[in-house]
């Protein structure tokens, strides 16, 4: 695996690379960076792709623009097409968890020329809300969804930036398919739910002296390291642009992702405990006619490809062959 700084049309990305063969983008998720997909990374090379991760807008060592607005999914989408053509390939396979996921299939939608397949992870293709997401998203006077808690600039980055590994440890544990099963209303901390008013995210998540099985501290280093470096500010403005993606993508009302998919979710993904989510993922094929396979791997969390690095280095590797 390198690392190496390349200029594209829409800004300067730091990317991890490896091997040689046909294009495998793989973009992360939040509190995330390119680092995320190191096993899939040497898994692809070994396989005959050429695998490449970058740390996305706002993330790591990849630009980070000052301005909310610059961080909506038709930017994401641009730094994608424009890592493409940076690395001078026509074509690519995208793959995305979290917010990756969201950012994958949204380019199979809009740029099916330049993907001709996608991997998501976490989570599925959703149609358009009838009003802005911020206004179906649950409130209390003393709780309110994570996403709602993100919206306040400086809110959740000054939680957050207080203690980086604490912050990351908290959040990594509580989504992982370690923490237990997830069902709605079972106890089990979640940290991407329902978040007090009063003392925020992290206080109601345990602080294990442990980590996950699957994240040992050198790895955990490498992410406290970027996000010290970073901020959260990057990856938070994601969740910013929810009502103005909303917006934007009145335009693309009516189109289907009409290449290749497979989406695959951890048994134990913090998003399987929102009720309807398996009623809204078996609606998947309307919307994603050649969607190949919906795949639940058992014990795994949020985290899936570092979980479960080998059960989703096969699927995703199996997928790209055939298509």
């Amino acid at each position: 695996m390198q690392q190496r700084m390349i200029e594209t049309a829409t800004l300067r990305m730091n990317i991890c690379e490896a091997g040689q063969g046909p294009l495998v983008l793989l973009c992360h998720g939040f509190p995330e960076t390119s680092y995320a997909w190191r096993h899939q990374l040497s898994a692809l090379a070994e396989a005959g792709f050429h695998a490449v991760a970058p740390d996305m807008r706002g993330y790591g060592r990849t630009e980070s623009p000052d301005t909310i607005g610059a961080y909506t999914v038709f930017d994401l989408v641009a730094d994608v097409v424009s890592l493409v053509d940076a690395l001078g390939e026509e074509k690519a396979v995208i793959v995305g968890n979290d917010w990756g996921a969201t950012v994958a299939w949204q380019a199979a939608l809009m740029r099916p020329d330049r993907f001709r397949g996608v991997v998501a992870m976490s989570v599925p293709l959703i149609g358009q809300p009838p009003v802005p997401p911020t206004r179906i998203f649950p409130a209390t006077p003393d709780h309110l969804l994570y996403v709602l808690y993100f919206q306040e600039p400086g809110l959740a980055e000054a939680e957050f930036e207080r203690d980086v590994e604490s912050t990351l440890r908290k959040i990594y544990a509580a989504a992982s398919g370690e923490a237990g099963a997830r069902l709605p209303g079972d106890g089990t901390p979640n940290p991407f739910g329902m978040v007090s008013r009063a003392s925020g995210l992290l206080a109601d998540l345990p602080e294990s002296e442990t980590l996950p099985g699957w994240l040992p501290q050198s790895d955990l280093q490498i992410f406290v390291d970027a996000f010290k470096a970073s901020g959260f500010r990057g990856g938070l403005n994601y969740y910013r642009n929810l009502d103005r993606n909303w917006e934007l993508q009145k335009a693309l009302t009516g189109l289907k992702v009409e290449i290749p998919s497979l989406f695959m979710a951890g048994e134990r993904d913090t998003g399987l405990a929102i009720p309807g989510m398996r009623e809204i993922i078996a609606t998947m094929p309307a919307l994603a006619p050649r969607l190949r396979t919906t795949q639940f791997v058992p014990g795994a969390g949020h985290w899936l490809p570092q979980e479960q690095p080998d059960i989703v280095s096969s699927a995703m590797i199996d997928f790209v062959r055939g298509l």
